[in-house]
């Protein structure tokens, strides 16, 4: 920088920038440093800050004090006859010139507008003078130690929370401004230590030096400037005596500079005297103070140039990308296209839906473990308070935790521990249902009674095959039946909380390598879900009824094979064929060894009925045997519909992909092609095109604010180069 009008001009450029962001764009984290002023109160904050300024005023803060931070902006401008005061309006942002008691009044007002609240919102004040040091602070509210009652109490708690919230921002340079005296005594620098233990952003501003002149000799002056061995080497430190005059008189302000000045020399020449050694005479004075903080902040303004225009710059991406989607929004919500626009985003909803069955790597969103997956299921259905189905597999298991345990650690079903979502998880659902599956067992015992009245009246009207049938339709097609039920409802809860992983999918193909392998319809339509909830609602619900849809043909297709197994359990109990090749086969069969398997296997297909045929022909039927007989029929039936239940758990996962999956994932697409829009659909999306216009408004002025403030700051970046090369 050269010469006071570019630090002046660097200071004017990176404030105006950071209102502007902040204030029109709210952006609040914006990589600015700036100087916070912070001391308690009577410790001489703002003597300090009249001292900057060059001038006397005194901001009237009521009888509560400061409430809120205060911005001040000191501009040295070189040649100007007198100060000039402006105040930035909260509202519009705009700088307002003001006289500098309606400059007080302002102030005031904004504190007293708080009552006995605190607020971070700042007022910002702007001061223009040639007695004025070249940078700007932020007056925070001094600390307090004593509250007349509990109200005022609270008003210094809420003092000390908002000041230590700026304390803590990385980005903030600490004035802790204390009286001279013992440093161990020194209450705010404690709590700046607390924050910044190696003091790298903390400047201890010490005062009222010329009370400790008296004190001071050749032998301790060195030892007292070093706080004898209290302050820390690294730490930033100046002494100095402000300009003050005796209570009941005014200071005109024309002496006032000259009052700055005259008590300066003085603390150099009685440090000086008592022979102060010269580095640390460098700390000595308002003009050592003064000359340091103008460098210091110039070379803090200046190294936060690029980390300014990086910012810049990524909010020019954020803003360019976001009015983009907000245009093609807007345009796909034309009345004319709207239906059309829904029906592609839920299209594209459904393709995306079948690449993540397919198993998507590094897809992140919706993972779960099987212990978090089972109790979800049960606390979604605990709150619909469902009790069309058993939620435990046997009346055996303590709770939801004791059937976990036991498939973790038991049965240890694959990948239950792992985080799996899409095709991986179904594969590991339809592990869980089987087990669960298999624990069905008839309800209650065949008793005696049960068996002659479904023999009948007479001990020759019925067979023995007819009576196993109607026990086992009475007695075990319930228990089963609920049980299917339960797996219907594990599928559908399944396939409902894929929406995020889709979506997740979705968005993750934009700028992705693997872009090109998918539709580019996916990228854009998924910003459309993303940003139109009425879409979202609408692609969603259709999914949603599409999963109820398929469990209710699920539970209906399962129920009629269930029914037409029970009613006639001898057919579907036909066993599996022959393979024909024996242990160690390494060559195909020839023609005659497949002429030979032919025969054997249409034969073994009815190996089981064939048992079952031969221990129906052993159950007595002389009226005299009718206790053997039962005992014979209660073997058939838990035989028989163990033999039931195991062809059943054992071709579940064939059931789950016919009656369900693929019909889902086929058909999903025919029924986002059908979504219709109703009246209240219409005005919604009228409503949301209405302020969707807004928005790409409100985006396109802020991408014109960074425009500029990046116009402005690589201007003055390339104008600052071009001085320092000549």
């Amino acid at each position: 920088m050269a010469g006071i009008g570019s630090r002046s001009e660097l200071l004017n450029l990176l404030g105006d920038v950071k209102a502007r962001v902040q204030d029109k764009i709210g952006i609040v984290d914006f990589p600015m440093p700036q100087f916070i002023l912070i001391g308690k109160q009577s410790v001489g904050k703002s003597r300090l800050i009249e001292a900057l300024a060059g001038e006397t005023f005194n901001f009237i803060s009521g009888t509560l004090g400061s409430r809120r931070p205060t911005i001040l902006e000191f501009r040295n401008v070189v040649g100007s006859k007198a100060s000039r005061w402006f105040v930035r309006d909260r509202q519009t942002g705009h700088w307002n010139e003001h006289e500098v008691s309606k400059v007080m009044q302002l102030v005031g007002d904004a504190h007293e507008e708080l009552g006995e609240t605190v607020s971070q919102e700042p007022i910002c004040v702007r001061v223009q003078s040639p007695s004025c040091v070249d940078m700007q602070i932020v007056d925070l509210p001094g600390f307090r130690d004593f509250a007349l009652d509990q109200s005022k109490q609270e008003l210094c708690t809420r003092i000390e929370e908002l000041v230590m919230t700026f304390m803590r921002d990385p980005r903030n340079v600490m004035l802790c401004v204390e009286q001279c005296g013992d440093a161990a005594t020194m209450s705010t620098l404690g709590k700046c230590r607390q924050i910044d233990p190696k003091f790298q952003r903390t400047i201890l501003v010490r005062t009222k030096l010329d009370k400790y002149y008296t004190d001071l000799t050749k032998e301790n002056v060195n030892q007292w400037v070093d706080g004898f061995g209290d302050l820390p080497e690294n730490l930033v430190r100046f002494a100095l005596t402000l300009p003050w005059w005796q209570d009941g008189e005014i200071c005109p302000a024309e002496s006032f500079v000259k009052m700055r000045d005259e008590f300066n020399a003085k603390d150099q020449a009685e440090m000086r005297d008592r022979q102060l050694k010269p580095e640390y005479m460098q700390t000595i004075g308002f003009h050592a103070f003064g000359v340091f903080m103008e460098k210091k902040i110039e070379h803090m303004f200046a190294d936060a140039i690029n980390p300014v225009l990086d910012k810049l710059r990524e909010l020019k991406t954020k803003y360019t990308s976001k009015e983009q989607s907000l245009q093609t929004e807007y345009e796909e919500t034309d009345p004319h296209r709207i239906l059309s626009t829904t029906r592609e985003c839920g299209i594209s909803f459904a393709s995306a839906l079948r690449s993540v069955m397919e198993g998507i790597p590094n897809l992140s969103t919706g993972r779960m473990t099987l212990e978090k997956e089972l109790k979800e299921f049960h606390e979604y259905h605990k709150k619909l308070g469902s009790d069309h189905f058993q939620m435990l597999p046997s009346e055996d298991f303590m709770g939801l935790d004791d059937y976990i345990d036991y498939l973790q650690n038991d049965i240890q079903i694959g990948a239950s521990d792992a985080e799996v979502n899409g095709g991986a998880q179904f594969r590991r659902v339809m592990a869980e249902v089987e087990i669960f599956l298999r624990f069905s067992e008839i309800a209650v015992e065949t008793k005696k009674r049960d068996v002659i009245q479904a023999r009948g009246v007479s001990m020759s009207s019925l067979t023995w095959r007819d009576v196993v049938v109607k026990l086992l339709s009475n007695e075990a097609h319930l228990p089963l039946q609920r049980r299917v039920q339960y797996v219907g409802e594990r599928i559908k809860w399944f396939f409902q909380i894929q929406k995020d992983s889709v979506i997740d999918f979705m968005s993750s193909l934009e700028g992705n390598p693997s872009e090109k392998m998918y539709s580019s319809l996916l990228p854009k339509n998924v910003k459309l879900i993303k940003q139109n909830e009425m879409i979202k609602h609408l692609v969603f619900s259709t999914y949603d009824q599409a999963c109820q849809r398929q469990l209710n043909q699920f539970i209906e297709l399962f129920d009629n094979m269930l029914t037409s197994t029970f009613a006639n359990p001898w057919v579907f109990l036909k066993g599996a064929t022959y393979t024909g090749y024996e242990d160690g086969d390494t060559a195909l069969p020839s023609l005659d060894d497949t002429k030979d398997r032919i025969p054997k296997e249409i034969q073994s297909r009815s190996s089981i009925e064939s048992k079952l045929s031969e221990w129906l022909l052993g159950i007595p039927t002389d009226s005299h045997q009718i206790d053997e007989a039962v005992d014979k029929v209660q073997m058939l039936v838990l035989k028989t519909y163990s033999f039931i239940r195991s062809q059943v758990c054992d071709q579940v996962e064939l059931f789950a992909e016919s009656f369900f999956k693929l019909p889902m994932l086929r058909r999903l697409e025919e029924d986002m092609n059908r979504i219709a829009l109703s009246d209240a659909d219409k005005a919604n999306y009228k409503a949301r095109r209405d302020r969707l216009e807004g928005e790409v408004v409100k985006v396109k002025e802020n991408l014109k604010e960074v425009a500029e403030c990046t116009e402005r700051l690589q201007a003055f970046k390339l104008k600052c180069q071009a001085q320092r090369a000549r």
